[in-house]
């Protein structure tokens, strides 16, 4: 199944297709034709504005616009856009910016001044600093801006090449970077889990020298990374930036219960022993820890099944399915693959781990590391109490923030460009403010217009469709009846009714045509001073680097329909006056422009907003501000407000995400401890058991706090993989030292006990798992190094807390302990 595999990246599939903020967001760019844009900026060290610079952007722009996927009409670039100005003989021209590349420093120059009277076009296609310009290049679909992206990188090369240009072109985007993202992840895939799978191969041979032997744990390993990615792709999901890491994290989590297995084999098992007789006891002794340890990892990772976001989802389904298949293959092939090998095989793995054991550093660790645990139980309770605190103090202290520019390293091409754009321009990033029109239908309107329809309709009007209308805009308040659609339908009437329906047929005409521009909102003139007076405010906060909407181009046009000059740059005083300066902007190359801030029936507007952040905390302060100032200073008009574009679906899923991984840590918490409970009969031993998972979930966190790590998606998940991995130790732990202690009816007994084998089979884990993840901190992506870095610090910091908190407990609390330890220092 694998050769299908689809690669997915976009944000926008966090959240699920039918969830408001990301239907209201395609309703949007459908309504005003938004597109998807990869922005190619050039910059100069100097004033851009010269003949050579101007002619190799000339060309560049040219070529570009003729790239498969591109749309050359809504392409915004010097070439392709209008200068407006006053014509000599009186009137307005629209003329190309630049049609022609410039020859001489005059024209270089006179374009310089054109687009600075131009607010639409600067800062965003030329830089406040005019040391940059910009090309904004619209393509037909996200999921092409790789490819796209590497076609215009080739052109701009080639043609600085041949032209010796000293222009530094960069490329940026939101759609650039996820689609970038989405083809290194895949490369990512192909390399990191490799690499993981000859890590965990390399260790199991150093902890147990014998080749044959830890075949079997890579089989199963294998075998689990296989089926679950083959069931995942087979089944038709697509691979986005959580699944891709399927395969890295199954690896070394698979093959927990298999070193558990070795461990106490090797321990167990005797020259001239029965290897099946010997397999089978220690099945027998690890099957209920391992099935338990097992399922509460798998719960852990079902547990985001809870979550809205579908990708997280997914991961949580195909890892939480994968431990217990990892499980399944561990309890069945690996006792009958062990139970196969040869006596000479056998016992030579029973020479090397004897001479590994008795000289290996990791045995004498470990022993030295029990009787601290036990010696300082008081010391060690007080300074993981302390730790604890400390660590809530960090916790406290996280913030909640996401950029998908972020995801690559700060050396990266894609960060470079970021970064050297949004020092120029008034920002890359963008957001959009919709203002919709509140109940624009008449009600005076919508009865006189019912009258006439019924007298109209019992002297033979037929028109069934505006029947079917009339009574929907008499049932639902907010039906939008009076529409240009309704117009034309009523002047078809005209022409297929006859002569005695006329005189109904003008009048219904008259009454819907005076409604339907009473209900043009967006050509009232004091909406639209109210909306320039925000974007003007919105600017000066420094939020936002730009704001462009409806009342630029309004007070531009008027401003060269009359003197030309500052002092008419204004909304006309009425509602005819704007009308007209939109009718002269329609006579432009490009009037299809004026429908991205406006729909046909003037009745929603946007506000496209410039940032130079795509953080999701820059994002919130810009959304926080708005509403306030509207709460400030409300609209003349009832208006809905509402946002769109990728900067604020971002804040959306994100949290979605936060609050669904809170309650999926907290329920899976509890079935957790239900199920510790269960198994060893004991609140006592339920509770001890999730002490460590308990302290490793909250340090983890509190050094996230503390060091002022984002909160971001895989920072997020990380709950959930250390609930299901940090429990697996205490199992094993609180398990086994039960039965050490019935066996030796002493405690002390069993703790020196504990750090012999046990001990040894839970570091070997701890090691294999942690190092298995190592492979993600070569990684060149940020989300793949922090879930690496993370995982061994959780497997680290679990087996730890394991090893030094559990026994200072059992001893500390332990009535019946000897005032002296037993457990002797293996230096004596």
């Amino acid at each position: 199944m694998m050769p299908n595999i689809q690669v997915d990246t976009d944000p926008e599939n966090m959240l699920s297709a039918d969830a408001p903020a990301r239907v209201f967001h395609n309703q949007t760019k459908n309504e005003f034709t938004m597109r998807d844009m990869v922005v190619l900026g050039a910059i100069s060290n100097d004033n851009i504005f010269t003949v050579d610079n101007l002619q190799t952007i000339h060309q560049v722009s040219a070529q570009v616009s003729q790239l498969e996927g591109v749309i050359k009409k809504d392409l915004l670039s010097l070439n392709e856009v209008d200068n407006i100005r006053q014509s000599n003989g009186g009137g307005i021209r629209f003329e190309y910016l630049m049609k022609q590349a410039p020859t001489n420093v005059t024209q270089a120059l006179a374009i310089e001044e054109s687009v600075k009277r131009l607010p639409m076009l600067d800062n965003t296609l030329v830089s406040g600093d005019s040391k940059a310009i910009a090309i904004y290049v619209p393509i037909i679909s996200k999921d092409q801006s790789y490819l796209i992206a590497e076609q215009i990188r080739e052109i701009t090369s080639k043609i600085t090449s041949e032209t010796k240009s000293e222009l530094n072109f960069h490329i940026t985007g939101l759609p650039v970077a996820e689609d970038q993202f989405g083809y290194e992840m895949f490369v990512q895939m192909a390399v990191a889990a490799p690499m993981a799978g000859a890590a965990i191969f390399f260790l199991l041979w150093y902890f147990f020298r014998n080749f044959t032997l830890i075949i079997a744990p890579m089989v199963v390993a294998m075998a689990t990374v296989i089926i679950i990615m083959g069931s995942l792709i087979g089944m038709g999901f697509t691979v986005h930036i959580m699944s891709s890491m399927i395969a890295i994290f199954l690896m070394p989590i698979a093959v927990v219960d298999s070193v558990h297995v070795l461990s106490e084999f090797s321990d167990r098992y005797r020259a001239g022993d029965d290897a099946k007789a010997v397999i089978k006891k220690v099945m027998g002794h690890l099957f209920t820890p391992m099935l338990y340890t097992s399922v509460t990892s798998a719960i852990g990772f079902y547990s985001l099944l809870l979550t809205p976001i579908p990708p997280v989802k997914v991961f949580g389904a195909f890892i939480g399915t994968g431990i217990l298949l990892a499980f399944l293959l561990t309890i069945t092939f690996l006792p009958a693959y062990i139970a196969r090998l040869s006596p000479k095989t056998l016992h030579k793995l029973q020479v090397s781990i004897k001479a590994l054991e008795n000289k290996g550093r990791l045995s004498t660790v470990l022993e030295r590391l029990g009787l601290f645990s036990v010696k300082r139980s008081k010391l060690i309770l007080v300074a993981f109490i302390a730790l604890f605190v400390l660590s809530l103090e960090g916790v406290s202290r996280i913030e909640i923030n996401d950029n998908p520019i972020n995801w690559f390293k700060s050396d990266h091409q894609i960060r470079i460009a970021d970064k050297a754009l949004n020092q120029h321009f008034a920002g890359t990033y963008d957001a959009w403010l919709v203002f919709s029109a509140k109940n624009t239908k008449n009600q005076l309107a919508v009865e006189a217009f019912s009258q006439v329809f019924d007298q109209a309709s019992s002297n033979g009007l037929q028109a069934a469709e505006i029947k079917k209308q009339l009574q929907l805009a008499k049932t639902d308040a907010s039906y939008r009846f009076f529409t240009q659609d309704l117009l034309v339908a009523i002047d078809d009437l005209a022409f297929s009714e006859s002569d005695e329906i006329q005189p109904w047929i003008e009048q219904l005409f008259e009454i819907a045509d005076n409604a339907y521009n009473q209900n043009k909102l967006f050509q009232q003139p004091h909406v639209l001073e109210w909306m320039a007076n925000l974007q003007s405010q919105l600017v000066e906060t420094g939020l936002v680097g730009k704001a462009n909407g409806l009342a630029d181009i309004v007070r531009t046009v008027n401003r060269e329909l009359h003197s030309g000059q500052a002092d008419d740059f204004a909304i006309p005083t009425s509602a005819n006056g704007v009308a007209q300066t939109l009718l002269q902007y329609q006579s432009s190359h490009r009037p299809d422009d004026l429908w991205h801030f406006v729909t046909k029936d003037y009745q929603k507007s946007l506000l496209w907003l410039q940032m130079t952040s795509g953080d999701n905390q820059h994002t919130s302060k810009v959304v926080a501000w708005v509403e306030s100032y509207i709460q400030a200073n409300p609209a003349p008009v009832e208006i809905d407000i509402n946002w769109a574009g990728k900067s604020y679906l971002n804040i959306v899923w994100q949290d979605a995400m936060v609050s669904g991984m809170i309650d999926s840590l907290l329920s899976s918490f509890v079935i957790v401890f239900a199920m510790m409970v269960l198994l060893f009969r004991s609140l006592k031993y339920g509770i001890l058991a999730m002490l460590p998972l308990t302290f490793t979930i909250t340090m983890i966190y509190g050094l996230i706090g503390w060091f002022g790590k984002a909160y971001d998606m895989p920072i997020a998940v990380l709950s959930a993989l250390t609930l299901g991995l940090s429990i697996d130790f205490a199992i094993h732990f609180l398990q086994r030292v039960r039965e050490e202690e019935k066996r030796t009816k002493s405690l002390n007994k069993a703790l020196q006990a504990m750090f012999q084998e046990p001990s040894r089979a839970i570091a070997r884990n701890a090691i294999v798992v942690a190092i298995g993840f190592t492979p993600l901190l070569l990684s060149p992506l940020v989300p793949y190094i922090t879930v690496g870095f993370f995982l061994a610090s959780i497997m680290a910091l679990s087996a730890l807390v394991t090893l030094v908190l559990l026994p200072s407990l059992l001893h500390l609390f332990n009535k019946n302990s000897a005032s002296t330890c037993v457990v002797e220092d293996p230096s004596h």
